[in-house]
């Protein structure tokens, strides 16, 4: 591990970095990806619009962590739901992900979040790792609970 981690807010110019970073991970995990010269249009756009908040990690940019704010009608509070959170193959265990997580985490604190959620593969112990390792559960009601379940489709 080297020293601190350099993590900046990504803006609109840096979109064309944001969509190689993100193909490459849907790519990596053998899910499908538009390609870049797509996605790099329409995240400039998400950016620019504050739809979405993107976090870039380490000075290449070797990571990312990209985010929504969403308000919770139980808590009438922000949730921050962590969409990705990608650290290039070559570059983990330099500690670029757990900068990320915790970038977000602050951020989310500083616009008035009070929950944030993600989901994460069964076999990605890496991940897994380092989310229960920044105090994340996936046991409904703590430890003892049971685990809680991510569930998807295509409308």
């Amino acid at each position: 591990m080297g020293g601190e981690v350099s993590v900046r807010r990504a803006a609109p110019a840096d979109a064309p970095e944001v969509a190689r970073l993100l193909h490459d991970f849907n790519t990596e995990f053998g899910e499908p990806t538009p390609s870049v010269e797509v996605l790099a249009p329409r995240l400039a756009e998400f950016i620019a619009e504050g739809e979405i908040t993107v976090l870039l990690g380490g000075a290449g940019p070797h990571g990312l962590a990209q985010f929504r704010y969403i308000r919770s009608f139980w808590s009438g509070a922000l949730d921050l739901y962590l969409e990705e959170l990608y650290v290039v193959p070559a570059r983990r265990g330099e500690g670029i992900g757990r900068a990320l997580l915790e970038a977000t985490m602050e951020a989310g604190r500083v616009e008035g979040a009070t929950h944030v959620d993600l989901n994460t593969g069964e076999t990605d112990t890496a991940a897994r790792s380092l989310y229960e390792s920044a105090g994340f559960t996936n046991r409904e009601g703590g430890p003892e609970g049971p685990s809680m379940l991510y569930y998807e489709r295509d409308l």
